[in-house]
């Protein structure tokens, strides 16, 4: 059952705890932080982007001013 559980979890790269940690330095500013999301989304791969966009939600609901900007990012 264990082994079963370790197979299941994907390894996350350091680039993506790098742009988390990134994110929240600039969420002081919504426009810094919408550029600084779509530069991650780029550089990420497909499956971490999309982990990074969903955490993104989850950390703007705490900071509504950013969330506005969210939409704008490709």
């Amino acid at each position: 059952m264990v082994f079963r559980l370790m197979e299941r979890t994907e390894k996350i790269s350091s680039n993506y705890f790098f742009y988390k940690s990134v994110l929240r330095k600039v969420s002081f500013n919504a426009v810094l932080f919408e550029k600084e999301l779509s530069k991650a989304l780029l550089a990420l791969p497909e499956r971490e982007g999309l982990r990074l966009y969903r955490w993104a939600l989850t950390f703007t609901r705490m900071h509504p001013e950013l969330h506005f900007h969210l939409l704008y990012v490709s």
